[in-house]
């Protein structure tokens, strides 16, 4: 009997891991669903309604982070398969690295998941559910700020054309968006429960009804009341649609420019005011004293045109004898100088021969920068890309540009003269747009608008190019800033203020986009105060592990329970 007893109990219960595992995989494919490029965004509200059933049932922290992980594997694998540069596979090292970054991604997700089970210790079930939204969000945060950040999967990435929906982001962020999906999620698996219960499942529908309405309502009062600024740019984005692979390996420079150029004419003829190009565009150091020809062509054309441009450019910068060397500079034995070299953008304005740069700050790890190299140097040999752009310096500060045009146009016919730099704009490489705190510091410091030079041909044309694209729609949502895209293989875009994508390029095209972009310098209640969603779900998240801890100290769980809720 006992034996019979016992084989009825496994069987049970290997049915219980079967339906849960299908639960797991039913929220990874939903959330992933609710992504660009298929972008079914409603799903977002609901795909995580699968996984709190499952996450409920769960007791130990081991039960709770097995379930997490798959769940989030899933998610991750369907999303950003991409990563490894697979459908191209023209580089062993970063297939290797999207091949590792498939398995770690996931592991950031126990973030929450263990905060969730300290909580679960500490307080009710009830509660700790309550508290599970500020746990994935201060997982979203804290995954930004390592060596290893890629934030890529953050929640209130997922609806950026939900057009109505994303329009609170000018006051929460995208992190605030990611705290609401996360609410209406828990709130509907609540109102779910309590149906089955037979008990008052309205009042749980109802919050995450209005929770999913109230930003709506809001997002129609801007989306109407939006007035455009007068003051405005004509902007041409130059889309040369190169091999990357093929560029790094070498070739004919002079081919090169004289493409960009061509393509730069093209759009001054369509009378754009700057031309933008697209992250390091030429595969050169091109301030570094050897390509004074084709530094030459550039100078020209902006001289001749009176056109700034804007493009990305790998940038050297020796230190000799006195020289304040920075702290990060590296040493070359062959020239016996230090020096950095930066993933950098370059701004050539008419009748000036200074040259603005900008550093990128945030590198992708691994494929620009390996982490923890700078604390163990031998890493970043033993770690290299095979195109031989990796190991690249960090940039140190958020330098906006100072267009120093000629003409730019105030909303009437006639453009007005102005001999002076007066238009600001802010420039960021790639990678760095998924980065909400990076773009509003720029923001807070002046910018006009926002320009992203990217590359996304290393990929191919998988979902990767579509995601981020879209999330650079949330940019120009939190600051009001336009926001123009100049991509060497697409998608090169503009994108006004309340994140309407008004034209795009198609992908692996050569093309060159020109428009009109309004500039607008007026700062969003998230443009001040990016931190306050993040931190404060940091806050409580390092609130209840400071609790657990001490209840784990004190071994009085049950004990402290009662007290903790009671204050709660």
């Amino acid at each position: 009997m006992g034996l019979l007893q016992k084989k009825i109990v496994t069987a049970e219960k290997s049915k219980k891991e079967k339906n849960d595992i299908l639960l797991l995989l039913l929220s990874g494919i939903l959330l992933a669903m609710a992504f660009p490029p298929i972008s079914f965004y409603y799903l977002i509200f609901v795909g995580l309604i699968p996984y709190f059933i499952v996450l409920e049932k769960r007791e130990t922290l081991a039960e709770i982070n097995r379930a997490t992980y798959f769940m989030a594997f899933v998610f991750s694998l369907l999303t950003v398969y991409w990563v490894g540069g697979f459908t191209i596979g023209k580089d062993y090292y970063l297939m290797i690295s999207g091949f590792v970054l498939l398995f770690f991604n996931p592991l950031l997700f126990l973030i929450g998941s263990t905060l969730y089970y300290f909580a679960l210790k500490s307080f009710s079930r009830k509660v700790a559910m309550l508290l599970l939204p500020f746990f994935w969000v201060c997982y979203e945060y804290c995954y930004s700020l390592t060596d290893f950040q890629f934030p890529w999967l953050t929640l209130g990435n997922s609806p950026s054309k939900f057009l109505y929906f994303i329009q609170p982001a000018d006051v929460v962020g995208v992190y605030g968006l990611s705290l609401i999906i996360l609410f209406i999620n828990l709130f509907l698996f609540i109102s779910y429960r309590h149906y089955l219960k037979k008990s008052n499942y309205k009042l749980p529908f109802v919050i995450a009804l209005l929770l999913f309405i109230l930003p709506i309502i809001y997002g129609v009062i801007k989306v109407n009341s939006f007035k455009e600024s007068v003051k405005k740019i004509r902007v041409g984005l130059v889309q040369p649609n190169l091999d990357p692979y093929e560029k790094w390996s070498g070739g004919n420079l002079n081919e090169l420019i004289g493409e960009y150029l061509t393509l730069s004419r093209n759009a001054v003829t369509k009378n754009a005011k700057v031309v933008i190009w697209p992250e390091t565009a030429l595969p050169v150091y091109l301030l570094n004293g050897q390509y004074y020809d084709v530094l030459d062509s550039i100078r020209n054309f902006v001289g001749t045109t009176k056109v700034p441009v804007l493009t990305g450019m790998p940038n050297f910068i020796s230190y000799f004898n006195n020289e304040k060397v920075p702290s990060d500079a590296k040493f070359s034995e062959a020239g016996k100088f230090y020096y950095t070299n930066y993933n950098a953008i370059l701004l050539f304005n008419p009748d000036s021969m200074r040259i603005q740069t900008y550093g990128k700050m945030k590198l992708v790890p691994f494929g620009e920068h390996t982490p923890f190299a700078d604390q163990l140097p031998f890493l970043g040999d033993l770690i290299k890309w095979g195109v031989g752009i990796g190991g690249w310096n960090i940039g140190k500060d958020t330098t906006n540009f100072k267009l120093g045009i000629r003409n730019y146009e105030l909303g009437n016919a006639q453009p007005t003269i102005n001999h002076q730099p007066s238009t600001i704009i802010n420039a960021v490489v790639c990678y760095e747009s998924i980065f909400p705190e990076l773009i509003a510091a720029f923001a807070q410091r002046g910018s006009e608008m926002i320009a992203v030079v990217t590359n996304d041909s290393w990929y191919g044309n998988t979902s990767g190019p579509y995601q981020h694209k879209e999330i650079s729609v949330l940019r120009a949502v939190e600051n009001r800033r336009s926001v123009v895209r100049a991509a060497n293989g697409g998608i090169s875009c503009i994108i006004n203020p309340l994140g309407i994508t008004v034209a795009e390029t198609k992908m692996y095209t050569k093309d060159v986009l020109v428009g009109n972009v309004s500039l607008n310098n007026e700062k969003t209640f998230y443009t001040l105060h990016p931190f306050i969603v993040p931190v404060t779900s940091s806050l409580i998240s390092l609130w209840i592990f400071g609790i657990f801890i001490l209840f784990k100290l004190k071994g009085k769980f049950k004990d402290g329970k009662s007290n903790v809720v009671s204050l709660f």
